[in-house]
């Protein structure tokens, strides 16, 4: 057999690529059954800033009723959008739904009463915001599968403090959503209100503080954060409570 008499193997065929998954828009799917329930207001909730160093956390809510239509297009949760697509929102966000606000819970308040009961007090302060324009929600829909938002019976061994406006808000049944932010509008929708509000937050406050560079990590554990807290050690908003990556020079 001669040399062109050898066959010649043909290199395997490649499979075919997957197609990308297809990301839905939040819609207002669940928070219609809510509504069909007998919900009369319903609150999309979602928080920000919980794995932070420093600064506050941040609750957003946004209000929808059965007349409420669509969400705006470009609509998701805040992770997924750069800073410009969530600021380019806002004018729309400030339109849509019967009432929308965003509570904070301080880094001071964070050491006091710890991480959960911060979230509880920024979120009661989000709902009291919207109850005095709109009254009282009736059903809070939350992101995720632990209720932070319904005080534990056993709140008082937890450090937990008394919220003026606590009664305009009352006791809104809580339903919980697992991946929400991805699926429901008005999860979706609280969630980018509460990233730029707390963005800004955080944007204004590093002008007192130039050193930890909040402009640019918003209070995260960045390279740049972490060595400035080694350098300088924690500001007054910084969450000394936690263990903060000071180094061994600054007491760790």
């Amino acid at each position: 057999m001669t040399l062109l008499e050898h066959p010649i193997s043909e290199p395997p065929a490649r499979a075919p690529r997957p197609p990308a998954p297809v990301r839905r828009s939040p819609a207002l799917r669940h928070e219609r059954v809510i509504l069909r329930e007998g919900a009369r207001l319903v609150a999309g909730m979602d928080e920000v800033g919980r794995g932070s160093l420093a600064g506050p956390v941040s609750v957003g809510v946004v209000v929808v009723d059965a007349r409420t239509r669509a969400c705006p297009p470009g609509v998701a949760d805040s992770k997924l959008l750069t800073a410009a697509a969530r600021t380019a929102l806002l004018p729309a966000l400030s339109r849509w739904g019967v009432a929308r606000a965003v509570g904070h819970a301080s880094a001071a308040e964070i050491d006091e009463v710890g991480i959960i009961a911060a979230l509880r007090m920024a979120g009661m302060r989000a709902l009291e915001s919207v109850a005095r324009s709109v009254g009282p929600v009736d059903a809070v829909l939350l992101d995720g599968s632990h209720d932070w938002l319904s005080r534990p019976a056993q709140g008082e061994l937890f450090g937990e403090v008394d919220l003026p406006g606590a009664d305009l808000v009352g006791s809104p049944r809580v339903h919980m959503r697992v991946k929400a932010d991805l699926t429901c509008a008005s999860v979706a929708a609280a969630s980018v209100l509460a990233k730029c509000e707390r963005d800004g937050l955080m944007t204004r406050m590093a002008a007192e503080h130039p050193q930890y560079a909040w402009d640019s990590n918003k209070g995260y554990s960045s390279a740049d954060h972490i060595r400035a807290l080694r350098e300088h050690g924690p500001s007054p908003l910084h969450r000394r409570s936690w263990r903060l990556p000071l180094g061994l020079d600054a007491g760790e």
